[in-house]
This record gives structure tokens, C-alpha cells and sequence, in this order.
């Protein structure tokens, strides 16, 4: 079979295993590698790649757990070809240890609980941050849950609030009449990759507008998410 290049979320499950084995290479009988294996042989990432045995192998992965060893700063040694997306990601886990192994934990859940493999592609995934394409689509997947949504919407009416935007006030009944009334869009406030994969409290749960729920998810310098508070502290410091 041809090629097929390594993906953000498969280099984040091999780093952090290479990082959880003190930045040392796993060989194919590692036990750790076998398991990360068949992980990412189940992953929705190359249709019908799975079906060849040889596609991400025990081998393979061992070969790759050592391209992360020698593309991580300040290695003494020969380097390989691992390429340029597996040195980005061997940096921020450097930089980011604690946030991008949280990442890999979150993505590890994610596949236990077989929803993550099912999530289908989700309108406005957009550039990748740190955390890959798999969290940020589980991410999106679970705001747009309606009864998850009705019930944030409901807690909110039922204390006398008003539905709009926790960051710039935008009220869709005063903008667009009978229209937009009880319109408005939920954003978890911290996403999986920080909070883990927990279940989803009301209180998790921010009421935004559409620009700034774009402006919360939008990928800028690496980063795929703020807070509405970080969002709304960067709106003040525009105006």
C-alpha cells in the first residue's frame, strides 16, 4: 500500500506514550505498542487503510516512537525522517507537557467509548490546533446535542436571565424579532482536551452568539480555543 502520512491525532497518542516512557523508544513487542496499534487502526482517519495488516503495525509505531525520540530538542544523536509535523507536535508537548497528555487521555476515552469513532465530520471544524482533528469534531458534536442544549437553555430562562451572549451582549430576539426568539448557540467553556472526558454539567455550558462561538473555536497561533472570559477580555482590549 502507499504511504499514508501520520496524522496530528495519531503523532499525539505515539508522543505521549514516548513521553510517558521517559522519551525512549518502545519496541514492537512492547505490550503499549501493540495496544497503541490497534488504537489507531480503529481511528476514522483513512478510510479503508485498516484493511491492510501492515497499516500502522507494531513496527510501524515502534518506528515512529523513535522518530519523536530524536526530533525532540537538544537529542544527541542521528536523526530520522520523521518530518516536520512530528517535530511540531514533539515541541509542544515539550512546551505543553501536562495540556497535550491531557489531550491523550481525552482522545484515548474517546475511542473507549466507541462515540468518538462515530462521530461523523461536523460543519466548521476548520484548521487543526494542538489537540487534532478528533477531539475538536467530539467537541462540536456534543454542543450541537439538542436536549443537551434545551436544557441549558431552559436552566437559563427558568432564573429570569436573558438568552444572549455571554461575551458581547448580542440579543437574537431584540435583533431579529419573532425570528430569533429563544435562539442562541451553547459552547462548552473549557473543551475536552483540558476538561477530560467528563458529563457535561449545565454550569459547563456558555451561551454565545454565532461570532463569538467562531471567535471561542477559531485556530490562531496554535491555539483552537479561549474561554468567552479570555474572548471578552480580548474584545475590551480591540475596542
Amino acid at each position: 500500500m502507499a504511504r499514508i502520512n501520520w496524522t496530528r491525532d495519531e503523532l499525539l497518542l505515539a508522543c505521549a506514550l514516548v513521553v510517558e516512557n521517559g522519551w525512549r523508544e518502545l519496541r514492537p513487542a512492547d505490550k503499549r505498542v501493540q495496544n497503541l496499534s490497534k488504537i489507531l487502526r480503529k481511528l476514522p482517519l483513512h478510510d479503508g487503510a485498516a484493511a491492510d495488516p501492515k497499516f500502522r503495525s507494531p513496527g510501524s509505531v515502534s518506528r515512529k516512537t523513535g522518530d519523536i525520540v530524536t526530533a525532540r530538542l537538544g537529542y544527541h544523536g542521528v536523526t530520522t525522517k520523521g518530518g516536520q509535523l512530528t517535530r511540531e507536535v514533539v515541541a509542544d508537548f515539550t512546551k505543553r507537557t501536562d495540556e497535550m497528555l491531557s489531550a491523550a487521555q481525552a482522545l484515548y476515552a474517546g475511542v473507549a467509548s466507541s462515540e468518538l469513532v462515530r462521530v461523523p465530520a461536523q460543519e466548521g471544524e476548520g484548521a487543526l490546533g494542538r489537540e487534532g482533528q478528533l477531539l475538536r469534531r467530539w467537541a462540536l458534536y456534543r454542543e450541537r446535542d439538542k436536549p443537551l442544549r434545551d436544557r441549558k437553555i431552559q436552566a437559563v430562562l427558568e432564573e429570569g436571565i436573558p438568552l444572549q451572549c455571554e461575551v458581547c451582549s448580542f440579543d437574537f430576539t431584540t435583533a431579529y424579532g419573532e425570528l430569533g426568539d429563544g435562539y442562541i448557540e451553547v459552547h462548552h467553556r473549557l473543551p475536552l482536551h483540558i476538561s477530560g472526558v467528563t458529563e457535561t454539567r449545565i454550569a459547563d455550558l456558555a451561551l454565545l452568539c454565532a461570532n463569538c462561538h467562531r471567535m471561542c473555536h477559531r485556530t490562531f497561533r496554535g491555539e483552537s480555543w479561549r474561554t468567552p472570559a479570555a474572548l471578552r477580555r480580548q474584545m475590551r482590549k480591540s475596542v
